[in-house]
């Protein structure tokens, strides 16, 4: 590992989640030399463990959170357009239980999130007839309400992000520590450890960010001059399981204690069920769903649904640790997921900025505030270009055109291998299949649909190194192969990055 002493970056950033790769992208984009650094892979926390929503926050609206809602709902229509492949419309149904929010008010609060939408391209929120539409949920939900919002893959929105701040000039250090930092002069010294080969450094950089999420205190204690940081971390547990409903939409449902879980469609076969809200107080990456959780999460299923899924059905789980801005005694639930930025620094010092709270939707414009507040603060105010610079792989005009093209190209690939494909690349589809004739162009199969040619593409340009990186990062296929396949795919990587430039 190298320093930077004598080159210093223009901004240094600690934290590989979505709020880091997003600044990281916004800030090369205006050309400001950058270093982010990220303990363990990107996206490995929170960003991978959210219920996968591009979305407004209908329930917000419960809370008197208008202008949260109504820049999530503008940033929802902006991410549709910026990355076609990977953000895809979803419908939401809401079945009606009178007891626990009139319908009056449900109509509503549709009414508002419509109109904060300023529709857009998405359909209106409408009423349904249950009795007449619905084959899966219990007869005695007789209406309903239809609106909606979208779907992402989280964790690969973190990559991408990370991918075009890469393409626009910064250096992205996944495993690598940030160990201490303490300003000198105009720069901050930032020690660093690469975690694989125990190698230390230091980045010199003009201004420092903190987007280490659920980290945040821990790293705070290692930034000498830093303010005491106080968020709440709360932690959300989902289920997976088998698919048990329409795979044309989603359902939100209300539960008696007040709070709302989602039922999504989920890579074809499954529903993602989630989430919960608990606080938490150990160490984020220790996080996991507690039974208590997935009992919680299948009994609301139950008092829906015709046939509900069980425990022995529940074929994965995850966690994820959410830091949000709140006082103690607000419920976890309730809390915003609204962000703030918090600059330090005396004037003539370099800055420290630090980002509290925050939610996926909001990333980009998050990203662009923080970097308009860094610019200010080193006097280098440039213009930022994320708003209308499609995320890599998003120049296909929409997810149709990109199967269409692909699927002309390579015509003996699978049809769900081609939108599965195009979903997570986009345009650059083709250089993950690299003009092959047939499978056996795309060396070795680990099994599912996921073949040599791929890994070798996300070990050399996508920063993965473990089979979890690839399996349940990269391309979630970790449902999809056998004990057996997952260590002959290990043991393949092994080797391939013990070759020369491996």
């Amino acid at each position: 590992m190298t320093d930077s002493m004598d080159d210093p970056f223009d901004i240094l950033v600690i934290g590989g989640g979505i709020n880091g790769a997003g600044i990281a992208a916004d800030a090369a984009l205006r050309g400001f030399s950058v270093a982010l650094v990220e303990q363990a892979d990107l996206a490995s926390g929170t960003s991978s463990a959210s219920s996968k929503l591009i979305h407004g926050g209908l329930r917000y609206l419960e809370y008197g959170e208008f202008r949260l809602v109504r820049k999530a709902l503008k940033e929802r229509a902006r991410l549709l357009s910026l990355a076609p492949h990977l953000i895809k419309p979803l419908r939401f149904r809401l079945p009606h239980e009178p007891h626990l929010r009139a319908a009056p008010l449900i109509r509503l609060g549709l009414f508002l999130y419509d109109h904060l939408a300023m529709r857009g391209s998405l359909p209106g929120s409408t009423g349904v007839d249950l009795a007449a539409e619905e084959s899966f949920l219990k007869p005695e939900f007789k209406r309903g309400f239809d609106y909606s919002d979208a779907w992402v893959d989280d964790a690969r929105l973190v990559v991408l992000n990370a991918i075009a701040a890469r393409e626009a000039g910064a250096s992205i250090m996944t495993r690598t520590m940030a160990t201490g930092a303490r300003r000198q002069g105009k720069h901050w010294h930032l020690a660093v450890r690469d975690l694989e080969t125990g190698a230390e450094g230091t980045l010199c950089g003009r201004a420092l960010v903190n987007a280490s999420g659920p980290w945040l205190g821990q790293v705070a204690d290692r930034i000498e001059g830093s303010a005491p940081t106080a968020v709440r971390l709360v932690a959300g547990s989902h289920i997976i399981v088998p698919r048990f409903a329409s795979s044309e939409h989603a359902y939100i449902l209300q539960h008696a204690d007040g709070r709302i879980v989602f039922a999504i469609p989920y890579l074809d076969r499954f529903t993602l069920v989630g989430t919960t809200d608990r606080a938490y107080s150990g160490d984020p990456a220790a996080v996991s769903a507690s039974e208590a959780e997935i009992s919680y999460l299948l009994d609301i299923i139950a008092h829906y649904f015709r046939e509900a899924p069980t425990r022995a059905d529940v074929v994965a789980t995850y966690a994820g640790v959410r830091p949000l801005i709140g006082d103690e005694g607000t419920p976890a639930a309730a809390l915003s997921r609204d962000y703030s930025l918090r600059l330090e620094g005396e004037k003539g010092e370099p800055p420290l900025l630090t980002i509290l709270g925050g939610k996926i939707t909001t990333y980009r414009v998050l990203a662009e505030e923080a970097v308009d507040k860094l610019s200010e603060a080193v006097n280098d105010r440039r213009r930022g270009r994320t708003a209308t610079t499609p995320l890599p792989g998003g120049d296909i005009g929409s997810f149709e055109a990109g199967v269409a093209a692909i699927a002309a190209k390579y015509p003996w690939v699978a049809d769900a291998t081609v939108e599965r494909l195009v979903h997570a690349y986009g345009s650059r589809a083709d250089a993950v299949l690299n003009g092959a004739e047939g499978p056996t162009g795309l060396g070795t199969h680990f099994g599912a649909d996921l073949y040599e040619a791929e890994v070798c593409h996300l070990i050399k340009s996508e920063w993965a190194k473990s089979t979890d990186d690839i399996l349940w990062r990269r391309t979630k296929l970790g449902l999809s192969l056998s004990d057996t396949e997952v260590a002959t795919l290990k043991g393949w990587i092994d080797a391939f990055r013990k070759r020369p430039g491996g």
